[in-house]
Formats: structure tokens, C-alpha cells, sequence
């Protein structure tokens, strides 16, 4: 058997299996499959997408040459140019003095480390607390610091130690949380602003503040009982004092007016007396004997009523007053008679 005129041998033949392995196509396959390959290469390293939550930081040879919003865009191939996709309008959550968990009843783990906190009348309580945040810079988050989140985490624990550490225990425990978040805001805010390590710190919220023993809780619980006791007690005696107040102020607006009025009695009768004064002043300088011996009768009659009384100018102008009747003895016509002197004044 010759195997010679199977491969195409000396002999010229044309038959066997030596067609099949073409030189030209083999090599045309090749080219086709490079190219295709290339092709396909750079169809997928020149291009990417960015979604409507994320912002990609573009790097040339490892220089950062862009930041591209949400979309398609291009980019050389080959790795020449990278996209680097970075979430900047998601909110992010750090736990701090507990962890989320799933796998316990309460939904969370304590992490004591983190949570203890020396308070600044030097009591000892618990802190759970979270900050919230997002990216505000891609470009300064990824290249500006190593693991900011990490950052945040530690500058919030930080803060909120310090503002514990100078806030007594009744507040962290009870109405003073509010002021203590804000208060750690501020301070994490201005802290982040001198770092500017990309980050933007939008919330911080304590989740839950505790004593560290059950002796201790009891005790605060009675603590705060006492207060909302005190609390209502106020109230009471601000609805009581709401109740009786308009009926003191009414009677008070009484008082004054009755005071008034007797005021105004008093001056006019003043004002009256002193005209009748001027009158009598002015008949006496017109005639002063009459006007003298009218205000002497009219004395008498005042000083004595009731009693009949005769006057004898007789005896050298010296006047003699003789009560007829008896003080004693007076009738009821006589004290009908406050004058004292009806028919019988001579």
C-alpha cells in the first residue's frame, strides 16, 4: 500500500486527504478569528454604563481625567481608560454601639465596646447610636484617603464621646437627646469639612441610651416616674390657677373701680365743702356778726340735738344758755327735732 499517494506525494495526485488541509484557508481562519476577537475586545472595553444612583470616576494611564453622570459613555479600550463607579445618591447607614442581626429577637447585637460611655457627672451608660451619609465627591472619596468609611466611623464615635462625656446623666437618659445629636452633628460636620475626604454627613441619631445594670435602670425608671409625676402636679396647678385667675382679675377690676369711685366722692365732696366755704366766707365778710351768731346757733343745734335750749342776751350781753328739758328725758318729738331749736330759740 502506498501511503505517498494519499498525502499528495511525488506523484501529483489530487486524491486522499491532502485537500483538506489547505495552508491559505487555514491562515485566512486565523485572520478572521484575531479580528473578530479584537473586535470583540474592543467592543467591550470601550464603553460602559452608569446608572441614575452612581457617578464613574474616568482614569487615564491611572490619572483621574473625568467624572461622567448616569448613561452610556465610551472610553479608550484596552484599559488605556478605566471607570471607576462610585454610589453618590445612595444614603448610607454606620451602626455604632450595636449591629443589625437578623438572627437574634431584637433584630440587633450590642457591641459594648462601643456603646459604654463615661457621662460628665461620671455615670456610666450605654449609647447606641447611627450616622447617616452619602458621597458628595468621587473623585476626593476614592483617592483623597484610605477607607474614609472608616473615617466617619471612628471622628463620629469620637464626637459623641465627647459630648457625652460633658452632658449629665439626666439628659442623655431622658430630654437631652435631641441636643446631644445636634451637637454631634455640628461638630462631625465642621470636622469632615477640614478632612475633605468626599463624604457628606446628612443624619445622626441616637437609637437608644440605657444604664449599664438593671439596679441602675430601675432607679432611673423611678427617676423619670417621679418627673412625669412632677410634670402632672404642674399641670394641675396651672389648669387651677387658669380656672380661678379670671374670677380674682374680675373681682380685682371691681375693687379698683369701687376705690375709684369713692376717690372721685371724696374730691367732689371736697370740691363741694370748699365752695360752700368760699360762699360762707364771702357772706361773712359782707356781714360778720350775723354770719359769726348763725354759725354759733348752727354749732349748738349740732352739738346738742334734740334739746331744747333758750338763749338770754338780758343781762349785759352775756349770753346764758338754759336747757328747759332734761337730757334725760328727752321725747320722741324732740328727737324728731335735730335741730333743737323748732319755736324755741330766743
Amino acid at each position: 500500500m502506498d501511503f505517498g499517494k494519499g498525502f499528495g506525494g511525488p506523484s501529483g495526485s489530487q486524491g486522499g486527504y491532502g485537500a483538506s488541509y489547505d495552508p491559505k484557508k487555514i491562515k485566512r481562519y486565523i485572520i478572521i478569528g484575531v479580528i473578530a476577537a479584537l473586535v470583540i475586545a474592543i467592543g467591550s472595553t470601550s464603553w460602559f454604563t452608569v446608572d441614575d444612583k452612581q457617578q464613574a470616576v474616568i482614569t487615564t494611564f491611572g490619572k483621574v481625567t473625568g467624572v461622567a453622570d448616569a448613561g452610556v459613555h465610551f472610553m479608550l479600550p484596552f484599559g488605556i481608560q478605566q471607570a471607576h463607579k462610585v454610589d453618590v445618591n445612595v444614603f448610607q447607614r454606620i451602626e455604632l454601639g450595636y449591629r443589625t442581626s437578623t438572627q437574634t429577637p431584637a433584630g440587633y447585637v450590642l457591641v459594648g465596646n462601643e456603646s459604654m460611655m463615661i457621662t460628665g457627672d461620671y455615670n456610666i451608660v450605654n449609647v447606641e447610636f447611627f450616622v447617616e451619609f452619602k458621597v458628595s465627591d468621587p473623585v476626593k472619596y476614592l483617592y483623597s484617603s484610605y477607607e474614609p468609611e472608616n473615617i466617619l466611623r471612628n471622628l463620629s464615635q469620637s464626637q459623641i464621646r465627647n459630648v457625652v462625656g460633658s452632658t449629665n446623666v439626666d439628659a442623655v437618659l431622658t430630654d437631652g437627646k435631641e441636643a446631644i445629636q445636634m451637637q454631634v452633628r455640628e461638630l462631625i460636620v465642621e470636622l469632615l469639612e477640614q478632612y475633605d475626604i468626599g463624604l457628606m454627613l446628612t443624619d445622626v441619631k441616637i437609637q437608644d441610651s440605657e444604664p449599664p445594670t438593671e439596679e441602675v435602670v430601675f432607679a432611673f425608671k423611678a427617676v423619670e416616674t417621679a418627673k412625669q409625676n412632677a410634670e402632672t402636679v404642674i399641670n394641675e396647678s396651672r389648669a387651677y390657677q387658669n380656672s380661678k385667675l379670671p374670677a380674682a382679675n374680675a373681682n380685682a377690676d371691681q375693687l379698683i373701680q369701687n376705690a375709684e369711685y369713692l376717690k372721685q366722692r371724696r374730691i367732689n365732696e371736697a370740691i363741694q365743702q370748699v365752695a360752700m366755704f368760699e360762699a360762707m366766707y364771702t357772706e361773712y365778710e359782707l356781714n360778720p356778726a350775723i354770719t359769726r351768731s348763725r354759725m354759733y346757733y348752727e354749732a349748738l343745734s349740732q352739738t346738742l340735738p334734740g334739746v331744747k335750749l333758750y338763749v338770754d342776751l338780758s343781762q349785759g350781753g352775756v349770753q346764758k344758755l338754759l336747757p328747759i328739758e332734761s337730757f334725760a328725758d328727752l321725747d320722741e318729738a324732740g328727737l324728731a327735732d335735730p335741730a333743737g331749736l323748732e319755736g324755741g330759740s330766743k
